[in-house]
């Protein structure tokens, strides 16, 4: 299951500064100026061998005079149905504010795990003043420093502590791959459940631990036996748009965490769009499976070359990762439907499959000795093993004697050399260069 923490609180606390310490990057710009953020923020967050979901929920309208009622309430309920846990960022400096309250007493009616995270404590007299936030009435309270990495190390030991524990029931699911279909709210997701699913549905499995809409349907017919992940027919937050946007990520974010392949759609009546490249993204960045199902096909005008046009426009836009299934559909005439599950199953496949050492380098090294690496400063780099790693997405670890001097374009070519003689369509290969 994937673990999402939603970090809340209202402008110039720091949320942006400990959204960056989190996720070791410099995506949230951070400004003394409040209300910075505006763009919704997602990253990717490891400790103790745990990874989790970080979402900055900043960006907060600052001209209204009933900021907490217009757009902070909004984003905080969401935030709170959404994500397993929140991290509720205060200021050590202004102490407890009306605002600060309001929000305390949100979270206190909620079911989900808090922590209360005082920010900006980098002395003793400001350790002593955090204290007072636990009239707050939330019991798990950390001072830290964002800017300075203070106090984080306790804060992320109770934070992984608090994720939901998978269930008996689920450990003994997890070998049947789940499959999600996603992308845009208009393309077809909904048609296409109904097309794979109809009346009749095997076994409805709601799974503890995701969203109340979030539903796992046993799919077993046809020689196929898999649980659907089922993200259409959400409720729809109406004349909402920001808050809208922020739903629909986070809703996708849990869709994809949740699954092994994901069935990407793209409405074939308009094409590749920006919001398209983000969803197909975010499943790179989760290192799911993938295939891509251009729906609504019935609906164009084609002719011999409409088809492999239309591939090459969705490749070039996903580039430089291209290796991966486009199959044309249409799910009111179930038009390919079975063919997606089919792929979608070897893609599958292709995400477990394990190569053995020994085949690996008798196989790559012979090749790179052909194309060795480009010397750099008169050094020559010599890679002397490979091998796989185990993780649960395909990864390959070669050993050589200057790692540092290996970029990325030669990182692609040993990329595509593994995919040239192994199946890995639909997966993301991923190359590590480490010292011998």
């Amino acid at each position: 299951m994937g673990n999402i923490v939603a970090v809340v609180g209202r402008p110039n606390v720091g949320k942006s500064t400990l959204f960056n310490r989190l996720t070791g990057t410099r995506q949230a710009i951070v400004d003394e100026l409040a209300g910075v953020t505006r763009d919704r923020l997602y990253g990717k967050a490891f400790w103790n061998g745990v990874e989790f979901s970080v979402i900055d929920t900043g960006g907060y309208a600052t001209n209204s005079d009933d900021i907490f009622e217009e757009e902070i309430r909004k984003q905080v309920l969401i935030a709170i149905e959404e994500a397993d846990i929140i991290v509720f960022v205060v200021d050590v400096l202004t102490g407890i504010t009306d605002y600060d309250e309001g929000v305390a007493e949100i979270l206190r009616r909620s079911n989900k795990e808090v922590i209360v995270v005082v920010n900006k404590v980098d002395n003793n007299e400001r350790l002593a003043e955090s204290n007072y936030f636990y009239a707050l009435g939330l019991e798990n309270l950390f001072p830290i420093s964002s800017i300075n990495g203070s106090g984080t190390g306790d804060f992320l030991d109770k934070l992984v502590e608090l994720f939901p524990k998978a269930s008996e029931d689920e450990e003994d699911l997890l070998n049947i791959p789940r499959f999600t279909i996603v992308g845009r709210p208009n393309a077809g997701k909904s048609s296409i459940v109904n097309a794979f699913i109809g009346e009749e549905r095997n076994i409805v499995t709601p799974i503890s631990g995701t969203t109340r809409d979030s539903i796992y349907t046993r799919y077993n017919k046809f020689g196929h036996d898999f649980f659907l992940v089922d993200t259409a027919g959400l409720r729809k937050k109406t004349k909402v748009h920001e808050d809208l946007e922020f739903y629909s990520v986070m809703r996708a974010i849990r869709a994809i965490e949740n699954s092994d392949v994901c069935l990407m759609m793209i409405d074939a009546t308009r094409g590749m769009e920006g919001q398209d490249q983000k969803i197909f993204h975010l499943i790179q960045r989760n290192k799911k499976g993938v295939v891509v199902l251009v729906n609504k096909w019935d609906l164009i005008e084609k002719d011999t070359h409409t088809t492999k046009k239309f591939e090459e426009e969705i490749r070039e836009s996903m580039a430089p990762y291209t290796d991966f299934p486009i199959i044309f559909t249409s799910a009111l005439t179930k038009q390919r439907i079975h063919k997606s599950i089919e792929k979608a199953q070897e893609v599958f496949e292709n995400k477990k499959r394990k190569i053995a050492t020994s085949v690996l380098n008798e196989t790559i090294l012979p090749l790179i000795d052909k194309f060795p690496p480009p010397a750099i400063k008169g050094k020559f780099i010599k890679i002397k093993y490979v091998t796989q790693l185990p993780t649960p997405s395909p990864t390959f670890a070669f050993f050589c004697n200057l790692p540092q001097y290996i970029k990325e374009p030669y990182k692609r070519f040993l990329e595509n050399k593994i995919r040239e003689r192994w199946n890995f369509n639909g997966v993301q290969v991923q190359v590590v260069i480490r010292k011998k």
